[in-house]
């Protein structure tokens, strides 16, 4: 979705800096001089809750507009004590010979294979994993298998290689990136984060999500963010990675774009709401009441600009294997009702069923026996698959009025009414609740059943990249960035994302899109380091927008 473009003079007009190297009284709440506290760190309200209480911490706030700032925060150093290391994928104890092997496994299996690598000549440990419990998981987690201490990821593969020969698979990992219960308040390690703060009392602009184009293609947070001379951007929610699972770039979740309804919810996952009018945030669990209606009756819509049948990370009524949220899988449901709008593309996914066309004026000008057409300006398309078909046929005779509501419910259970300046970007899990950390990665489907905790193992437990949103007591919204994956700049797990979320004076908060696709922009470039070397093209981005000149 592309915004208006607006003159290069209100991105660059009355620019100021404003660097503060040292460490700062809380985050917005820098010395009116931009000056400098101690640097000594006696200052500990000022400092992030994130590894040992003492390391050392550096802040360098730019101010790019009234009313926004981006803060740079560095925090701790090299630390001697961590070092890269061989885990082992422990073979599955399923009597199923195709079951995937995982990093974690029970104390006995675990053992069993370091026992195998120690007669090979591999001198193989075994650790006991214990994660920090959330607000409805962690604790024990399992065992894993790992072998050597090594100074760097390239001394691993004469040990990779010697683990293989001995019949098991092994990667090479950071001791830095464990997130294992006590680990965060001893970590003496490095973290970079940025903070990006927008204060509606002094801020002119408007803060939105953009998807670019269209909504089936991915395009980087700098390109989404170039394309409508956005003061600032941070990369938004979940979307479709693999063309496997849908419509590749399609938000995994609930997306609303300038007021219009574009994707559904998963069940009912935690969002983060944007008023920009007021420029005002909040956290809400919204849920999903699509239907489409004519004079023949009414059907529940199963979904809005995805392909038919396939659910990513599920959270549909009729969802295979499951109705509740699950980070990361792709849900099957053969009987759907998906309606698309132009936003999603130039045509709607190709396949087997019925699609029925509607003009801008409700009126239904044609049906086809196969999916796969054009999408009217200003119209829609309804796509049937399976036992849906007869009763889109049925609802939907060519010069019927078909009326197609994309409708979501708040958390009161009432309609969510948006206006032209609403977005709503989806994510999860939620982080801060009411001033308290409230991490339900359970809820939110960060919790896969049967698979050993090995998902959660790396998803929630292990320090990763992460973005997050959320508001502070006074009303301003902060986006943030944590680069991880590398030696320099650690990551968070989700009990760390959340910590630093509390720390920062967040009263609530919620995980975006993290790992390779956390990006932050400003000033026109980027401002972190992403995971994989360079930007990830994402589903979605959250735009801080400069204000139009006759706003100003």
């Amino acid at each position: 979705m592309k915004f208006p473009l607006k003159s290069r003079s209100a991105l660059t007009g009355g620019l100021v800096l404003a660097v503060c190297s040292a460490i700062l009284s809380p985050l917005g709440q820098a010395h009116a001089d931009g000056g400098q506290s101690s640097e000594n760190g006696k200052d500990r309200s000022a400092h992030l809750n994130l590894g040992a209480a003492d390391l050392p911490e550096t802040r360098t706030v730019m101010a790019l507009a009234p009313g926004v700032t981006l803060t740079k925060i560095s925090r701790g150093g090299a630390d001697s004590s961590l070092f890269w290391t061989a885990e082992v994928a422990i073979p599955s104890d399923s009597p199923d010979p195709d079951a995937p092997a995982s990093a974690l496994s029970s104390q006995a299996t675990a053992q069993r294979t370091a026992d195998k690598l120690t007669a090979a000549g591999v001198d193989a440990r075994v650790e006991h994993v214990q994660s920090p419990l959330l607000a409805d998981a962690g604790g024990d987690l399992g065992y894993r298998v790992r072998a050597g201490h090594l100074a760097a990821q390239a001394d691993g593969a004469p040990l990779v290689a010697k683990i293989k020969a001995a019949g098991f698979a092994s990667s090479v990992i950071y001791s830095g990136w464990d997130g294992d219960a006590g680990t965060s308040t001893k970590t003496r390690g490095s973290w970079n984060l940025e903070v990006i703060t927008i204060d509606p009392k002094k801020y002119q602009g408007q803060l939105a999500a953009s998807f670019g184009p269209d909504l089936e293609k991915r395009e980087t947070t700098s390109q989404l963010a170039s394309d409508s001379h956005a003061i600032a951007a941070v990369n938004a929610g979940f979307f479709v990675f693999d063309p496997k699972a849908g419509a590749e770039g399609d938000p995994a979740g609930v997306g609303v774009y300038a007021g219009k309804t574009l994707s559904e919810p998963v069940a009912d996952r935690p969002a983060l709401v944007i008023d920009g009018k007021k420029n005002a945030t909040s956290v809400q669990r919204l849920t999903w009441a699509g239907k489409i209606s004519s004079a023949s009756g009414e059907a529940a819509l199963d979904g809005i600009d995805r392909v038919p049948g396939l659910i990513r990370n599920c959270g549909g009524a009729n969802d295979v294997p499951t109705p509740r949220p699950l980070q990361d899988v792709t849900c099957t449901n053969p009987n759907e009702l998906v309606t698309f709008t132009p936003e999603f593309g130039p045509s709607t996914p190709a396949g087997a069923g019925l699609e029925v066309t509607v003009d801008s004026h409700d009126t239904v000008t044609s049906i086809a026996e196969t999916r796969g057409a054009a999408i009217p300006v200003g119209g829609h398309t309804i796509q049937a698959t399976g036992t849906d078909v007869a009763r889109l046929r049925a609802l939907a005779p060519v010069g019927a009025k078909l009326k197609i509501d994309a409708g979501l419910r708040g958390q009161d259970g009432k309609a969510f009414h948006a206006n032209e300046a609403t977005s709503v970007v989806n994510g999860g899990p939620l982080l801060v609740k009411d001033g308290s950390e409230d991490v339900t990665v359970k809820q939110d489907g960060m919790v896969h059943p049967n698979d050993g905790n090995s998902f959660y193992y790396g998803w929630v437990h292990k320090r990763n990249p992460r973005t997050f949103a959320g508001t502070d007591a006074q009303g301003r919204t902060m986006l943030v960035t944590a680069d991880g994956r590398s030696t320099a700049s650690l990551g968070l797990s989700l009990k760390e994302e959340a910590d630093v979320a509390a720390s920062l004076g967040m009263v609530q908060a919620m995980n975006l899109d993290g790992g390779g696709s956390t990006t932050a922009v400003a000033e026109g470039k980027v401002q972190n380091n992403p995971s994989g070397g360079s930007e990830r093209p994402v589903g979605d981005a959250l735009l801080v927008l400069p204000a139009r000149k006759d706003e100003r």
